[in-house]
């Protein structure tokens, strides 16, 4: 039997409410709504301080980018997490209602609509990059909430004051990892990002801090989170979230020295 020396996962249902047949309205989806309703708030805010950006070029960005998200999100975590399952059957790949996004699969899908966005509009990659960059981490806090409301991608077993029983963990007290994340991915990098950008900076800088500060937290975090049953621990005992996040990291340095070296401030 659990003890009640740690905190029970509060009973928070899923499913928000029920609309017909197959039909719901999910926390997690108003998660996903959340973020693209304050990115959207948010780029509009720059382009009031950004002459090189017009609220109809971003919007026209936002679209492209919701695109890049879902598809790249969706085919990364099958094909990431779950490439078994895709080999066995590809339409596994379309199987949305069992759940299933990838945070390095959304990055590349959204990496891949801002070249597209970028090369139609002629404008540099860096640019839009760091333009978008500024605009993800609260995605991610709101992520992750979705991701704790449902119970899901909980810690590692722990026996610190703030561990908790999760319904699908087992009788083990976990590492609330998801809100480690929230917090570290989202209102962390956010905040950094938000001081960084007070002085000016060579394009491609705020890019790689992002890709920097993310690839660190999810790095941490991955120390606190479960790994994936069917993967468990990949070589040099990372799991399969801190070995994708590695380029990601290197990248960030190399963007962020690159932007240095070019600053007309040095």
């Amino acid at each position: 039997m659990p003890s009640n020396d740690y905190w029970q996962f509060p009973a928070i249902d899923p499913v928000l409410f029920h609309i017909w047949g197959p039909l719901d309205i999910r926390w997690y989806g108003l998660a996903y709504i959340a973020a693209f309703a304050f990115a959207y708030f948010w780029g509009m805010r720059q382009t009031k301080t950004d002459p090189n950006w017009s609220k109809e070029e971003f919007s026209d960005l936002m679209f492209w980018g919701f695109i890049g998200v879902i598809l790249g999100g969706r085919i990364g975590y099958t094909l990431f997490y779950h490439f078994d399952y895709f080999i066995d059957n590809p339409l596994y790949l379309f199987y949305i209602h069992e759940g299933g996004m990838s945070f390095h699969g959304g990055l590349l899908g959204v990496i891949a609509a801002m070249y597209l966005y970028a090369r139609k509009k002629q404008r540099s990659f860096l640019q839009v990059g760091d333009f978008v960059a500024p605009l993800v981490p609260m995605g991610l806090f709101f992520g992750r909430i979705g991701n704790f409301i449902n119970g899901e991608l909980w810690g590692r077993a722990a026996e610190v004051p703030w561990a908790m029983y999760f319904p699908s963990g087992g009788p083990v007290p976990r590492h609330p990892s998801q809100l480690y994340e929230a917090l570290l991915e989202g209102l962390l990098l956010f905040a950094v990002i938000l001081w960084f950008q007070r002085k000016p900076r060579g394009v491609g800088a705020v890019s790689g801090l992002f890709l920097l500060g993310y690839g660190v937290a999810r790095f941490i975090v991955e120390f606190f989170r479960e790994p994936d049953a069917h993967l468990g621990l990949l070589s040099l005992g990372m799991s399969m979230g801190q070995w994708l996040t590695l380029p990601m990291i290197i990248l960030g340095i190399i963007l962020m020295v690159r932007a240095k070296k070019q600053s007309p401030t040095g």
